[in-house]
């Protein structure tokens, strides 16, 4: 008779990465993506702090659950400001953008 019992499968994320990032078109293409994935964490630990749930802060904000869902998730669409901004003021924080001048190598000037 088969085994039918749960197994969950093993993933080590960061063994993966590794070895993914020898590639270096995936490596430019993560790397790429790397501020969107700062700005989802910040906003899923913004949340968590709130102790909020995401249907609430659809309430707050005038939108659904599932759009608050994809604006966590940094798929696709990338929001406005104005959503952004909404989004803070739910979970009890501000907005603050910066640019950040980029460190340049002394060696190449």
């Amino acid at each position: 008779m088969d085994n039918l019992n749960y197994q969950p499968v093993v993933h080590d994320h960061g063994k993966f990465l590794r070895k993914a990032k020898k590639d270096e078109a995936f490596r430019k293409e993560y790397e790429a993506l790397a501020p969107v994935y700062e700005l989802v964490r910040e906003m899923l630990r913004a949340r968590q702090r709130s102790g909020l749930t995401q249907e609430v802060i659809a309430r707050k904000i005038g939108t659904t659950k599932s759009a608050v869902s994809r604006l966590e998730s940094g798929g696709k669409h990338i929001p406005s400001i104005t959503t952004l901004r909404k989004y803070a003021e739910a979970v009890g924080c501000e907005l603050e953008i910066k640019l950040v001048p980029k460190i340049q190598d002394k060696s190449s000037t």
